[in-house]
C-alpha cells in the first residue's frame, strides 16, 4: 500500500527497509538466546511462537507473573531431569549440559514436575521508573529470576514521556500513537528500534516465528487501557499492509527465504474489567469510564471490520486499512474474581489488603495464559530432549496453531476456567468431568486442593440471580435446559476448550465425550467447537473454556459501556436519568434500528473534559505540541480530537450487541430421497 495515501488516523510508522528489519532481529534474537559456546550449536535460533505484551502497571505486572511461572516451570523440570540422570547414573550428561547452557538457569529443588515454553515477554509503562520498579522488587528471587530470563524485555519510553497517562486513555492512546508515528530511527534510544522491528514491523515474515501476540492491561487506566489499542492497531497495520503489497521486490539482493509470506498471526487482547458491583461501588467513577470507553472502542471497530456491509469496496486496500481493529479477540477478566472469591471461601472481602487481592487476580489470569501457550505450543519452542525424557508421546497431543485461534476466536471472550487432582497411577473414572466442568462456570471461587482460582472470568447476569442458576444445574444432575437460556450461553459463536492432562494420566474417551456433551448441551447455538488436548505441562488435570462473542451482552459489559455513554455522549437532559439506559436496551432487542434516534440523545463526539474536568483545556494544547516537537512533518499531525470517538462508533457499537443478540443458527435436517 502506498505510504502516500495512508488514512488520517493511521501514520504509524513501518521500516520499509527489509534489511534493516533483518539487522534489528538479529539484535533482539542474540539479546534473547544466550551465546553457546559450542560450535556445532551456532546455529540461527528461531524466535518463541508467542509474545505477551504488558502495558500499564497492571498490565506488565501480569506479564511478570507469567514469566515468572514460566521460569520455574522449567527450574522444576531441569531438577527432575537431573535427579532423574543422577538416578540412573547416565554417564552421557552433554544434552543436560547443553539446556543449562541454553537457557542459563541454575539448580533448585521442587516437587511440582512441569514444564512450560518460554515466550517473549515484552514490557512497558508511561511511568520512566518501570525498570526500577521491576528491578528494585524486592521479591524473593527476583534479580535472580531477571538475569536468568533473558526473553524479558523492558521498553524504555520514556523519552518521548515519563509521567504518565493521568488515568485518562484518550492521553495513553494520543501519548502511544506519537511513540508508534515518530520514525524509529530518530529516538535515542537503540533498543526501541530492534524491540520495533521485533513486534511490528516483522509481524507475519519468515524470520520472525512469533505468531501469537497477546497484549495485556487493565481497562480502568490511562496507560495500559489507551496504549494496548494503539500498539494493536500498529500492528494490524504493518501485517495487513503487508498482506495487500502484491509487489514482489524484484531488484533488491535480499534472501527472499525472509520476505513476507502469508502467515496467520493471532492477536489478542487480555482486558481486566474494574471491580463493577458491590456496596461500596459507584458506576460513576472513572475507571468505569475508561472501561466503557475501551469496550465501545472495540466492538465498534470489530463491527467495522468483521460486520459492517454499508463499506464501499472490500476489495479496496485503503478501506480496508481504514477499518482495522487492533486485535483478533478480546478476553475479558473482571476484578471481581477476587471478590466473589473471598465470598465464596466465607470471608468478608473488606478483611482482604490490596495487594493480596491484587497478587490473587493475576494469579487466575496467569494462569489462563498458562494453558492457552501450552495449547499451542509447537515441538521448537520446547528443548530437543523434552518429550522423551518425560515419557510423552507428542502423536497424542491436539494443538492449536494461530490460525486454529484465528479462526475460532473473535471479538469479547470470557474464560471459564477449573482443575482437578489426580492420583498419578489412579484410575481414570477417578475425575469427575461434570464436576470439573460445573466448577469452570461457577462464580470464582479457591480450590484447596490446589490453591487455583476457578470459575468464569465475567459473570454473565447479576451474581445471586447467577449463584441461584448453578445451584439449580448441580441439583438437576447437570441439567442445562435453564442455564443455557442466558444470552451469554444462548448466544455464543465459538468456544475453544482446552484440557490439560498430567503426563502419566490417560483421559478416557467416555470423560472427553462426556465434556463435549456438557459444551453441546450449555452452548445450544455455538456454530463452532475446537478441543485441544496438552500432555504433560500440567500437574493437575485443568479444562479452560475460551467463549467467544457473546460476553458482550453481559451485564457487566453492557453497564460499562452504557455508563461511559452517559457520561462523555449524552446531551445535558439525559446524562441524570435512566432514559439513555432503557434507550439502548430497546436499540438491541428492537427488530429494526432506528439510527437518528440514537441522535436525540447523544452528541456528534465524547467529550474527554467529563473526566478530567477543567485540566483538559489546559492539557489538550500542551500535548498537542509535544507531537508537533517530536515528529516535524506538519502532514503527518495527528489532534487529540482527531483521536475522539464519535456518534458512529455508539452506532456501531450498537449494531454489533445487535448481532450478536440476534445469533442463532439452523438444525440441519436429514434429507432422503428413500
Amino acid at each position: 500500500m502506498n505510504r502516500d495515501n495512508l488514512p488520517i488516523e493511521h501514520f504509524f510508522f513501518t521500516e520499509p527497509n527489509l534489511e534493516k528489519i533483518l539487522e534489528n532481529l538479529d539484535v533482539v534474537r542474540q539479546q534473547i538466546h544466550p551465546v553457546i559456546p559450542d560450535e556445532e550449536l551456532n546455529v540461527e535460533q528461531n524466535f518463541p511462537s508467542v509474545c505477551l505484551v504488558g502495558l500499564g502497571r497492571c498490565g506488565s505486572n501480569i506479564a511478570l507473573e507469567v514469566a515468572t511461572l514460566v521460569y520455574n516451570a522449567r527450574t522444576s523440570y531441569l531438577h527432575e531431569v537431573e535427579y532423574h540422570e543422577k538416578q540412573t547414573q547416565e554417564s552421557d550428561l552433554k544434552s543436560l549440559n547443553w539446556i543449562r547452557k541454553k537457557f542459563s538457569i541454575d539448580k533448585k529443588s521442587s516437587s511440582t514436575p512441569l514444564f512450560l515454553i518460554e515466550p517473549i515477554v515484552m514490557l512497558g509503562d508511561l511511568d520512566k521508573d518501570i525498570e526500577g520498579r521491576i528491578r528494585f522488587s524486592s521479591q524473593t528471587g527476583r534479580a535472580q529470576f531477571l538475569e536468568a530470563y533473558r526473553k524479558l524485555q523492558i521498553m524504555d519510553l520514556s523519552e518521548v514521556h515519563a509521567g504518565g497517562a493521568g488515568n485518562a486513555p484518550i492521553l495513553g492512546q494520543y501519548l502511544a500513537k506519537i511513540i508508534l508515528n515518530k520514525d524509529t530511527s530518530s529516538f535515542r534510544n537503540d533498543s526501541w528500534r530492534h524491540m520495533h522491528s521485533y513486534l511490528v514491523d516483522s509481524c507475519g515474515i519468515k524470520a520472525n516465528q512469533s505468531r501469537l501476540y497477546f497484549y495485556i492491561f487493565s481497562a480502568g487506566g490511562g496507560t495500559g487501557s489507551g496504549m494496548a489499542s494503539e500498539f494493536g492497531l500498529a500492528q494490524q497495520f504493518s501485517y495487513l499492509s503487508k498482506t495487500f503489497d502484491y509487489r514482489a521486490e524484484l531488484n533488491k539482493a535480499v534472501d527472499k527465504r525472509h520476505s513476507f509470506v502469508f502467515e496467520p498471526i493471532f492477536t489478542s487482547g487480555i482486558c481486566i474489567l474494574p471491580n463493577i458491583s458491590g456496596k461500596d461501588i459507584d458506576i460513576s467513577e472513572a475507571l468505569h469510564i475508561n472501561a466503557g470507553r475501551l469496550l465501545t472502542k472495540y466492538v465498534s471497530e470489530e463491527w467495522d471490520f468483521s460486520y459492517n456491509e454499508e463499506r464501499d469496496n472490500d476489495e479496496d486496500p485503503e478501506n480496508v486499512m481504514q477499518r482495522i481493529r487492533p486485535w483478533n479477540s478480546m478476553m475479558l477478566i473482571s476484578n471481581d474474581i477476587m471478590r466473589y472469591a473471598e465470598e465464596e471461601d466465607g470471608n468478608d472481602v473488606e478483611d482482604i489488603d490490596v495487594n493480596t487481592m491484587e497478587k490473587y487476580a493475576n494469579q487466575y489470569i496467569s494462569q489462563q495464559i498458562f494453558n492457552i501457550l501450552t495449547a499451542q505450543a509447537v515441538t521448537t519452542d520446547y528443548d530437543e530432549d523434552y518429550f522423551r525424557r518425560a515419557g510423552i508421546d507428542i502423536a497424542e497431543t491436539i494443538r492449536l496453531d494461530a490460525n486454529d485461534l484465528f479462526m475460532s476466536l473473535a471479538g469479547p471472550v470470557a474464560v471459564a476456567y477449573a482443575e482437578s487432582v489426580v492420583r498419578k497411577k489412579g484410575p481414570m473414572s477417578e475425575v469427575d468431568i461434570d464436576d470439573l466442568f460445573c466448577r469452570s462456570i461457577e462464580l470464582p471461587h479457591f480450590n484447596d486442593d490446589t490453591s487455583a482460582i476457578e470459575g468464569i472470568s465475567v459473570l454473565p447476569v447479576e451474581s445471586d440471580r447467577y449463584r441461584n442458576c448453578i445451584q439449580d444445574f448441580r441439583k438437576s444432575q447437570y441439567d442445562s435446559s435453564k442455564l443455557n437460556n442466558l444470552h451469554f450461553f444462548k448466544n455464543c459463536s465459538s468456544i475453544v476448550s482446552i484440557i490439560s492432562v498430567p503426563r502419566d494420566f490417560k483421559l478416557s474417551f467416555t470423560a472427553m465425550n462426556r465434556l463435549k456433551v456438557q459444551l453441546n448441551r450449555l452452548f445450544p447455538n455455538t456454530t463452532l467447537k475446537r478441543y485441544a488436548l496438552v500432555i504433560g505441562a500440567s500437574a493437575n488435570l485443568s479444562l479452560t473454556t475460551l467463549i467467544a462473542k457473546s460476553p458482550c451482552l453481559s451485564d457487566d459489559f453492557l453497564t460499562l459501556m452504557v455508563s461511559y455513554m452517559k457520561r462523555c455522549f449524552a446531551r445535558d437532559e439525559y446524562r441524570y436519568n435512566d432514559d439513555i439506559d432503557k434507550a439502548i436496551i430497546g436499540f438491541i432487542q428492537s427488530d429494526v434500528f432506528n439510527e437518528e434516534e440514537v441522535e436525540k440523545y447523544f452528541l456528534e463526539y465524547e467529550n474527554p473534559a467529563k473526566i478530567l474536568d477543567t485540566n483538559w483545556y489546559a492539557i489538550k494544547p500542551m500535548y498537542e505540541k509535544k507531537y508537533r516537537e517530536l515528529i516535524e512533518d506538519s502532514e503527518r499531525f495527528v489532534s487529540i480530537n482527531d483521536i475522539r470517538l464519535d456518534m458512529k462508533n455508539v452506532k456501531n457499537a450498537i449494531k454489533y450487541l445487535r448481532e450478536i443478540y440476534r445469533h442463532r443458527i439452523s438444525k440441519t435436517n436429514m434429507l432422503s430421497l428413500n
